[in-house]
Formats: structure tokens, C-alpha cells, sequence
């Protein structure tokens, strides 16, 4: 028992998969919200811990070995692991929780800053798993701009890219923190029209986000994007763009209809998304779109209430 006293050993353990059994522990941390104390039971045998083979949630004594040994050991493997239990034990809303009043959320955000991409995707991840906790939502927006400058900055097309942008999908799910993003979306934009399909798909899901709040129409119209993002408006390009392409037009088109802005005639300076969406080129289109051989392809365009 010497050795499970100590909080290295014991956290090095749970990674390392050593095989050793663990005995019951008391829970010597607070209590819940209203009184009521966090659920014991027994410790999972290490290899379960590690091998994303269980199906319940870690208790707050382990998570809490974890985050220690994340502050404490400067050892990649040891790092990439823990971060993978974190995140996998992340994806259940009682750990969100725990891991939140235990401080985890500094201790697994700064990891995003090591240079080894393989950790730095994994600690994106667990972040993501977080995000879907609107309370933590408020202590991962302080790594909003770098996840940013990251996606935008970083290798096309990568792990750590599409990571980083699916915690910002995540973070942007509510108007809360959208304006976060402001100056990025030219950027990300052209991460859309350079990106290949998984990245496009990505980018589209978190622009149809923005595009869904009216406080975010000017900053997405008023972005200067490239002309081959009419290209995606292609009737050979694979459904899961095309669709999501065309509810981003759909989205901001209701957004200016329902201030009664289209009909006025905005102005946008050129080579912006505006003049994009609302040009000869993507009206004709959205024409030959209406033929489309996919019956959801064609029932979106009716949707659109300019074409």
C-alpha cells in the first residue's frame, strides 16, 4: 500500500497499464452541489483504463491522478495517453463535471501549446469532449484565438487541424461566443475553398453556425473569399458539401429577409462573400441546381427564398 500512497506512482500506473488491481478509495475531495457525495466504486484495473474498452465513467480520484501526472511528467507517450483516457472519460456528462471542479481544463488546455502534434490533437480532443458542457464552455473560450490561428496557421488538411475545428463547431453550437471568430472567417474561408472534403465539410458545419446567428450576417457577408467557392455550388460536388453550401446561402438569405435588408440592395465591397452569393454566376447556379438529380439537392434550392 506505500506505493499507492504515492500520487505519481499511482498516476503513472493508470497509464502505464501496469496490470495492478486497486483497492477501494475513500473520496476525499468536496461534495456535489446540494450536498450529495460523489459516487465510489471501485478502481478499474489500469489496462481497462487505457485501452477505451470500458463503459463508465472514471471516479474523481482517478481523474484526479491523471491531471496530476499531466502537470507533472514531461514524458510524450505518458502525456498522450492520459489525455486519451481524459478525453474518452470526457464524452460522459458526469466526468465533464468532475474534471471541471478538479481544475482539469488549464491543465489539459495547455497542452495545446506542446509541439508534439500528436498530443496537441489529442488535448484538442479532449477540449472538444468539455466544450459540449456549456459551464466549461466559459473556461475554453480563452483558447478560442489560438485554436484559430492554429486551424488557420497550421498543416492543411491534418489531425490537428480538423481537432481544432471541431472544438470551434462546438464552442460556436450557441450565439455566445461566436463574435470570438470575427476576424477569422476570411481565413477560414480559405481554408474552406483550399481544404479537401472531410476539411470542407468541417469548416461548413462551423460556418453554418455563424451563418444561423443575424448579429454574424455582415462580418460572413463582408468577408473576402475566393470566386472558386462558387465551386462548391457544382452539381458533381459530393451531397454532404452541396447541402451544407447551400444552407449557408439559405441561412444568411433569412437573415437579410427577415430585416428586410436584400430587397435594399446592401453594399459590400467586391470580392466579398456578398457579392458572391448574390452574382450572376451563383444565381445560374442555383438554376441548374434546380434540376438536380437529388430530390434533397433540388427541395433545398426551392428553400432559398431569392431563387
Amino acid at each position: 500500500m506505500g506505493g499507492a500512497r504515492d500520487v505519481g506512482w499511482v498516476a503513472a500506473g493508470l497509464v502505464l497499464a501496469a496490470g495492478a488491481c486497486y483497492c477501494f478509495y475513500k473520496l476525499t475531495r468536496g461534495r456535489r452541489r446540494g450536498g450529495r457525495q460523489l459516487r465510489l466504486r471501485p478502481s478499474r484495473a489500469a489496462e481497462d483504463l487505457t485501452s477505451g474498452s470500458y463503459d463508465d465513467t472514471l471516479n474523481a480520484e482517478q481523474v484526479q491522478k491523471l491531471l496530476y501526472l499531466l502537470e507533472s511528467t514531461e514524458d510524450p507517450v505518458i502525456i498522450e495517453r492520459a489525455l486519451v483516457t481524459l478525453g474518452n472519460n470526457a464524452a460522459f456528462s458526469a466526468n465533464q463535471i468532475v474534471i471541471r471542479e478538479l481544475g482539469g481544463i488549464p491543465i489539459v488546455g495547455s497542452k495545446i501549446n506542446n509541439p508534439n502534434q500528436s498530443i496537441k490533437e489529442k488535448a484538442l480532443n479532449a477540449l472538444n469532449n468539455l466544450s459540449v458542457n456549456v459551464e466549461n464552455q466559459i473556461k475554453i473560450k480563452v483558447y478560442v484565438s489560438q485554436v484559430c490561428e492554429d486551424v488557420i496557421a497550421g498543416p492543411l488538411n491534418s489531425a490537428v487541424q480538423l481537432a481544432g475545428l471541431r472544438l470551434l463547431t462546438n464552442m460556436t453550437v450557441t450565439n455566445d461566443h461566436q463574435d470570438m471568430l470575427s476576424s477569422y472567417i476570411t481565413d477560414l474561408f480559405h481554408v474552406l475553398v483550399t481544404g479537401n472534403g472531410s476539411t470542407k465539410v468541417q469548416v461548413l458545419k462551423l460556418l453554418l453556425n455563424l451563418s444561423e446567428n443575424p448579429a454574424m450576417t455582415d462580418r460572413l457577408l463582408d468577408a473576402q473569399v475566393d470566386s472558386s467557392f462558387l465551386s462548391l455550388l457544382d452539381g458533381h460536388v459530393p451531397k454532404e458539401i452541396l447541402l451544407r453550401a447551400l444552407t449557408l446561402l439559405q441561412n444568411i438569405t433569412n437573415c437579410l429577409n427577415e430585416e428586410h435588408r436584400l430587397a435594399a440592395q446592401p453594399t459590400f465591397p467586391e470580392g466579398s462573400l456578398f457579392s458572391l452569393l448574390y452574382g450572376k454566376e451563383c444565381a445560374q447556379k442555383m438554376k441548374a441546381l434546380v434540376h438536380h438529380h437529388d430530390a434533397d439537392v433540388k427541395e433545398k434550392v426551392t428553400m432559398i427564398p431569392k431563387f
